[in-house]
């Protein structure tokens, strides 16, 4: 391994994922919030809602009562006068439904001189779930919808129809309240609808979309869910007022300032990355291949969320394969490295942010008796990239942003 790439590597993610913890932003988003004459009540939702809630109740002085719920692992202490909960994802559990149901009765009754300060970030659509089919169906739909390679926008066009909280129908769930909404995106443009389904603000897609795409999935539903996706859902949100704060561009840029101060010209590719994890891995190698002869140290930096088409049994996520998809491509070439990691610090179902692999991961993958192919054939990136000392392992960040993909070439 290439030990001054792998450094490098490492700061270039922890600078990064540093620009886009949320204390900030929520901070900055709350410049123009107001709170009402009666109640102040906190709901947190997602990954970064513990840090979310926290930079709130710490800029707000306390509220009157809150909510937190996030990714088992992801609280990281107590906040006064919030609870804080854990729960399931990417694929909802009980827990997730329990912690909706408790935030709904925390919002029950409030009148119109109430505010709900409601903070969402990305894995909100698993972790702050009520279905109107049963949980069984619903965690059903998700898994085959993620094994299927559904991206964000399809899995929650189908799960807002599914939800009591999705769609807008959170925000009328809270009315005559005012629902603030602050939002950390994890979606590619950033469309509020999107990120975690939209609980607070009118939905863009449409019943024949939602039916659209349980046909190109072949999704198995019960009657009862079928007539949900022929239901619509809010088109309007009168109480409600959103602000996207935070986002996968804010990561990409601090990773390129780092990048900077460490040496390497950096190259902005693009920041809506979204593809399939494989096919991110080849052509990254294929950047460092072709500007290898540039004579100079470059960095060259994609931001997005790509796909994975689960087929295999092993263990792994989308930027552990992106990574060892790119192994091939680079094999042999000195001063080349591809590393890929989540801003919130996990990777699919593993411990793991993410992968790095430089010029000599191939070889060493050969040595301890392992075949790239193989292992990517079997969806089993983690083991692979253990094996040679190519895992990212950062812990759960408190932020989530979209991934951070990064080709380094050094002179």
């Amino acid at each position: 391994m290439d030990q001054e790439l792998r450094w490098d590597a490492e700061r270039i993610v922890s600078a990064s994922i540093r620009a886009v913890l949320p204390d900030e932003s929520v901070r900055r988003a709350l410049r123009t919030f107001r709170r009402g004459e009666g109640k102040t009540v906190l709901i947190a939702a997602g990954k970064a809602a513990w840090r979310m809630a926290k930079a709130a109740t710490d800029a707000l002085g306390g509220v009157d009562a809150g909510l937190v719920v996030t990714k088992y692992g992801h609280v990281m202490g107590d906040i006064p006068g919030v609870r804080c909960l854990e729960a399931g994802h990417p694929v909802p559990d009980e827990n997730g439904f329990a912690a909706a149901e408790e935030a709904l009765a925390m919002v029950k009754g409030l009148d119109e001189r109430d505010t709900v300060l409601f903070l969402l970030s990305g894995g909100g659509s698993a972790l702050f779930e009520k279905p109107l089919v049963s949980g069984e169906e619903l965690r059903d739909v998700t898994r085959r919808l993620l094994a299927a390679g559904a991206d964000i926008t399809e899995l929650n066009t189908i799960r807002k129809r599914l939800s009591a909280v999705k769609g807008g129908r959170f925000a009328g769930a809270c009315a005559p309240a005012r629902v603030f909404s602050v939002l950390l995106s994890d979606v590619l443009g950033d469309a509020p609808d999107v990120i975690a389904g939209g609980p607070a603000c009118p939905d863009a897609s449409t019943c024949a979309q939602a039916l659209s795409i349980a046909e190109k999935y072949s999704l198995r539903l019960s009657r009862e869910a079928r007539a949900l996706l022929e239901r619509e859902t809010e088109k309007a949100c009168p109480n409600a007022r959103t602000l996207v704060t935070g986002s996968v561009r804010e990561l990409c840029a601090a990773a390129a300032r780092e990048c900077e101060a460490l040496g390497y010209a950096p190259v902005l590719l693009t920041d809506s990355l979204c593809c399939e994890a494989r096919e991110a891995g080849c052509r990254l190698a294929g950047v460092v291949r072709d500007h290898r002869s540039d004579g100079k140290a470059e960095a060259f930096v994609a931001g997005g969320e790509t796909i994975v088409h689960v087929t295999g049994k092993g263990l792994g996520g989308r930027n552990q394969e992106l990574a060892l998809a790119a192994a091939p491509g680079i094999a042999g070439l000195a001063g080349a490295a591809v590393f890929s990691v989540g801003s919130d610090g996990t990777d699919g179902p593993t411990d793991a942010a993410g992968g790095y692999v430089d010029g000599e991961s191939l070889a060493a993958l050969r040595e301890a008796g392992l075949d790239a192919d193989e292992a990517l054939a079997d969806n089993d990136a983690y083991h692979a990239l253990r094996a040679v000392d190519g895992l990212i392992v950062t812990g759960p960040t408190g932020t989530n942003v979209n991934d951070l993909s990064v080709a380094l070439i050094r002179e």
